[in-house]
């Protein structure tokens, strides 16, 4: 495994000075060369050995934006990494192509990876279509270079496959979990949990490549749509009997408070027999759905 080392380089402008300096040395010998008619080999031997230590000297320089870093590589051994912004000069031999890039030069910017809808099966088994948005970047330029082939490629592969082993841990919603007090975490009802637990199984599996994650959330989160409709069906139906049960817990109440204020007033006296007819009457009018034709009874009670 791979470990970045900082690597100090020299000031570019410093050594664009010493760069001029070597190019005007160069010409004067030339031109001495050239002024002893060709006699004085000396002068044939500084031109020489100037023009080759120019263009070597040009060879180094190179540029560092903000959020860039330069891996060096000295003939296949990797000697640091350059974070300096601006403009620097290193070793002339320093490779200049690494990575599936083409580039020695790696970008620590922040990055982010929109994935695409996929389709999985939830901890129940049910099939449902879900996405995320991860936020990255490289923090070890000299794992992301040299312990994997294409590190982009990599966090591409390693996001998906987070992404199915989270989605398999959870069920979609509590209808669909076997918690029978629905404490556990689900998809659709603990977002910042299941989002916690995706940036924590990215940042592992991005380890080796020197890449650490700073957001990780779900963008998309539905059913598959061969199920869809029956489970919308199923929603609703919940919907309904939660209702349902609130409505006959009001009317219980109801019922026994008008009983118990009935019988302290006064009003009317109630065998069993007529006390059951009034509560299902009453139990009719407060459930149903239509409103209640009253019937007016002119005869006895």
């Amino acid at each position: 495994m791979s470990n970045e080392r900082h690597l100090d380089s020299e000031s570019g402008w410093l050594m664009l000075f010493a760069n001029v300096v070597l190019f005007l040395a160069t010409v004067v010998s030339f031109l001495r060369f050239i002024a002893s008619d060709g006699d004085d080999f000396l002068y044939l031997l500084l031109f020489l050995a100037f023009l080759v230590a120019s263009f070597l000297v040009s060879n180094g320089f190179f540029t560092l934006q903000p959020g860039q870093a330069r891996a060096c590589v000295l003939f296949g051994e990797y000697v640091g990494t350059v974070r300096d912004e601006g403009l620097r000069w290193a070793n002339p031999f320093y490779a200049k192509s690494l990575g599936a890039n083409g580039s020695s030069k790696v970008s620590t910017r922040a990055r982010t990876l929109n994935g695409e809808p996929l389709k999985v099966n939830d901890k129940m088994g049910n099939p449902i279509e879900i996405a995320t948005v991860v936020v990255w970047r490289v923090q070890d330029t000299a794992k992301a270079l040299f312990d994997v082939d294409d590190y982009e490629s990599f966090v591409a592969m390693q996001t998906e496959t987070a992404l199915r082993h989270v989605a398999s841990v959870y069920a979609y919603d509590h209808m669909e979990d076997d918690d029978e007090n629905a404490d556990s975490i689900t998809l659709r009802s603990n977002i910042e949990e299941v989002s916690a637990a995706l940036k924590e199984e990215l940042s592992i599996r991005f380890a080796p490549a020197g890449v650490a994650v700073d957001d990780a959330r779900l963008t998309h989160l539905a059913y598959a749509p061969e199920i869809a409709q029956a489970m919308l069906r199923r929603q609703q139906a919940e919907a309904v009997i939660a209702a349902r049960k609130k409505i006959v817990e009001g009317a219980v109440s109801m019922v026994d408070m008008a009983i118990e204020r009935l019988s302290e007033e006064s009003v009317v006296e109630l065998d069993n027999e007529r006390r059951a007819q009034f509560v299902t009457n009453l139990m009719v009018v407060l459930c149903g759905e239509s409103e209640a034709q009253p019937v007016v009874n002119a005869g006895n009670l």
